[in-house]
């Protein structure tokens, strides 16, 4: 099922403060008029906002019209949410927690291992 708003423009009126103040992933594509396919949603959109921002600290928005921050803030939730349609939490690894467990690298010898031998140990009792 697709959501989407309608074909109403932008209101860039203090863009910034208004998207600052948003709660809801849904929020966010309402008041940005993206579109968006619920399902994707619905198992992404965390990643989605998190990968949204890590899009915007690479802009800066001083001293430039609402409209075009609008225009930078709509391609960037629009950009980051085409990060997931097409791919899974997974393989984007945007959180941190998925980054440190990624299989693709390789765990330096020592660090947060434990051997089987350590683990099949009889307990001490003293």
């Amino acid at each position: 099922m697709s959501c989407s708003t309608d074909d109403r423009p932008i209101d860039v009126t203090d863009i910034l403060a208004r998207l600052k103040a948003l709660s809801s992933a849904e929020d966010f594509f309402a008041a940005l008029n993206v579109k968006y396919d619920r399902k994707v949603l619905d198992v992404c959109r965390l990643h989605v906002l998190k990968r949204m921002g890590e899009y915007l600290k690479t802009e800066d928005f001083d001293d430039l019209p609402d409209r075009v921050i609008a225009a930078r803030a709509r391609a960037t939730l629009q950009r980051a949410y085409d990060d997931f349609e097409t791919s899974s939490p997974l393989k984007q690894r945007v959180f941190k927690v998925l980054k440190d467990h990624d299989p693709d690298r390789p765990v330096s010898p020592g660090a947060a291992f434990v051997s089987f031998d350590d683990i099949l140990q009889p307990i001490k009792l003293d």
